[in-house]
């Protein structure tokens, strides 16, 4: 049987865990494979795009694990009371090929990415980051900033989106940080004002177009800069005269070059891939006047990540439901005999 785990599920761990946690724990489980990265079976993500929005498909694997994720991107959406992004994704066995998880990935994935963003930023920002300006306070804006209070020491954030609405819900989503002394957040009037003495930069914008949100005359020496809203085709946040003069730090490399910041840039500009930082092949950062990019368009290894991770705690703390997605059948030839109603095997011990 496969394990599903619906949005009342995902709720119920975020409710029993509590979100510190489990952003701790998914950036554990990514670490771990990026560790590990020779290890996976990589590809760019297989994406239709539309006037409207952009569909994908992101699959990796290992020796024992396959996963994808089913993810759209439409900035349009909340005008329809939807998401801009909605995701779905699967683990598998790949000894056998059978699904062992079925599992909404929409709040998973804004976990995974502010996870990733704060494993990038331990070995690329500045050690005594206290302030991060947040660009862009949308669905995913209060993950990122409980990650980096929580993981990274950040105490202040400074706030600006161009519907102030959005602003007014990451305040009172926050309000117990605010309460606690955990968190001051500043709600500011402009990008400009939002950079003013920060130390980390997190952009988060969803319009899909060449943006240019943030310029260089912005940026100080030894700034990160957190750019996680530029990815896709035809979607940027940063002038590239930014990357010019900074570290640039990437997941994958062939599909940041099509959908990340990169896009601007020639074919030959350096980067680094994360998981050479991990591994200790490459520098983080070097020096404190420096400045630096994660060029963050979201990879599929994260997803397989999160699987694992939400298939170990829902197993051990027995959430969600099994589904009989595929057949059981008493003989495994005999699938038209099983459609007319032949009994069903026992089941299958998954």
């Amino acid at each position: 049987m496969t394990r599903y785990l619906g949005v009342a599920d995902l709720q119920r761990m975020v409710a029993e865990i509590g979100t510190p946690t489990m952003l701790a724990d998914i950036t554990h489980f990514i670490r771990d494979d990026f560790l590990r990265w020779q290890s996976f079976q990589k590809s760019a993500r297989t994406a239709n795009h539309s006037p409207g929005g952009v569909i994908e498909l992101m699959p990796a694997s290992d020796e024992t694990f396959f996963a994808f994720k089913y993810v759209n991107g439409h900035p349009r959406n909340p005008l329809q009371q939807l998401p801009t992004v909605m995701a779905f994704g699967v683990l598998a066995e790949v000894a056998t090929g059978y699904p062992l998880l079925l599992s909404e990935l929409t709040i998973t994935t804004a976990l995974r990415t502010a996870a990733t963003s704060v494993l990038a930023a331990r070995h690329l920002a500045r050690a005594d980051s206290r302030c991060m300006a947040l660009i862009g306070n949308g669905a995913q804006s209060e993950f990122q900033a409980i990650a980096f209070m929580d993981a990274l020491g950040i105490r202040e954030i400074r706030a600006y989106d161009v519907d102030r609405s959005a602003t007014d819900k990451l305040l009172a989503n926050l309000a117990p940080y605010i309460r606690s002394g955990r968190l001051q957040v500043i709600a500011t009037e402009s990008v400009r004002e939002a950079l003013a003495g920060a130390d980390i930069v997190t952009t988060l914008t969803a319009d899909k177009s060449r943006a240019t949100i943030l310029t260089p005359d912005m940026i100080v020496a030894g700034m990160h800069l957190n750019a996680v809203g530029g990815d896709c085709p035809g979607k940027t946040e940063l002038d590239a005269r930014i990357l010019q003069q900074a570290k640039v730090v990437v997941e994958f490399e062939p599909q940041t070059r099509i959908e990340g910041e990169l896009q601007q840039l020639p074919a030959d500009f350096p980067v680094v891939e994360l998981w050479q930082i991990l591994q200790g092949l490459e520098n983080g950062r070097i020096r404190a006047d420096e400045i630096t990019v994660f060029d963050s368009v979201g990879f599929a290894l994260e997803d397989l990540s999160a699987l694992r991770y939400l298939h170990q705690r829902a197993s051990a703390m027995d959430i969600g439901r099994q589904l009989e997605i595929v057949p059981r059948l008493l003989d495994p030839k005999d699938l038209y005999g099983y459609a007319l109603g032949k009994a069903a095997s026992p089941a299958i011990a998954h």
